[in-house]
């Protein structure tokens, strides 16, 4: 089966399905010593808020085959708030997404709330969090390509993540079957609801998108999606409906591309917004999990896929 997709892309990339020889060349070089293990991810530092070059260069390096590295830092479980955001900085990640229940500084603590707003929300909770992207529900203009994860406390009991590289998932559904691609990459075939607050106004409207697309000035790839089955429409067609099966069964599939760990006090994730979930988890008196999330609209600067594929 073949489908006509809309053309959007201007800049060559490998991630434009008319150009199958850029992308069989970025393929190959992409999984050539690609990281196996969790460990493989990990780049030790001293303190985000004074990076040396050296360990940016470490750090870059792993974002630049993977989308993502987990720094190990020595500032245990100081909840400075500058540590998330210097490195943020330390990749040219300026503008955060303040969304409506961030803190003052554009962070989100992610830690157990029992009142106000953030107690209706999952992230807010000890619940578990399947596999999405960060900000899906986000307008166009605002989606979140950039995002840090710091831990200041971990969980005593569970609270782990599972990650996935979306270029890798991309990679996988595309050698499969290249419908699959075409087909998330339609304008309609994710919908999100809109939010309606207690008092019956529209707080956030409908948005309507594609699961992948292509930036066409740089020719970086960006995945919008979530999991979910509430507050998520999908486009009903047997060929979309198939590609998004195959899509989680890539995403609940053991392999050496899903990578599961847990951030411990010090260490944090940084990311150009790749998939993953949390674990469930118990805090108890004496240990009380606290994660800062930082979401930018920008990628991690020096991981364009031109600049470092050409």
């Amino acid at each position: 089966m073949t489908m006509t997709s809309k053309k959007t892309v201007v800049i060559a990339t490998p991630f434009d399905l008319d150009n199958d020889d850029f992308y069989q060349q970025w393929r190959d070089t992409k999984l050539d010593s690609y990281p196996e293990t969790l460990a493989d991810l990990v780049v030790e530092i001293n303190d985000p808020r004074k990076l040396t070059e050296i360990e940016h260069q470490k750090l870059l390096s792993v974002c630049q085959k993977a989308n993502m590295v987990i720094y190990a830092g020595k500032t245990s479980d100081d909840p400075d708030s500058e540590i998330p955001l210097a490195m943020g900085r330390a990749f040219n990640l300026l503008e955060l997404d303040h969304n409506w229940l961030a803190d003052q500084s554009g962070l989100t603590s992610l830690t157990v709330v029992d009142d106000g707003a953030r107690q209706n929300y999952i992230p807010y909770s000890n619940r578990a969090i399947n596999w999405h992207t960060d900000g899906y529900y986000n307008t166009p203009e605002k989606q979140i390509h950039g995002l840090n994860l710091h831990c200041v406390m971990p969980a005593p009991d569970g609270g782990e993540n599972r990650l996935m590289d979306h270029e890798i998932v991309y990679s996988l559904l595309r050698d499969k079957n290249p419908d699959y691609i075409r087909a998330l990459m339609a304008d309609d075939v994710m919908i999100i609801p809109p939010r309606i607050g207690k008092d019956g106004v529209i707080a956030r409207k409908e948005e309507v998108g594609p699961v992948f697309s292509v930036n066409p000035v740089s020719g970086d790839l960006h995945m919008r999606y979530t999991i979910r089955t509430q507050n998520v429409i999908w486009k009903d067609d047997p060929l979309t409906l198939e590609a998004l099966q195959e899509l989680e069964n890539l995403l609940e599939t053991d392999s050496n591309y899903n990578y599961q760990g847990k951030l411990q006090s010090g260490m944090g994730l940084v990311s150009n917004n790749v998939l993953h979930d949390r674990s469930a988890f118990e805090d108890n008196e004496s240990q009380k999990r606290l994660i800062y999330r930082a979401r930018y609209y920008a990628r991690l600067a020096g991981t364009s896929v031109n600049e470092v594929y050409g």
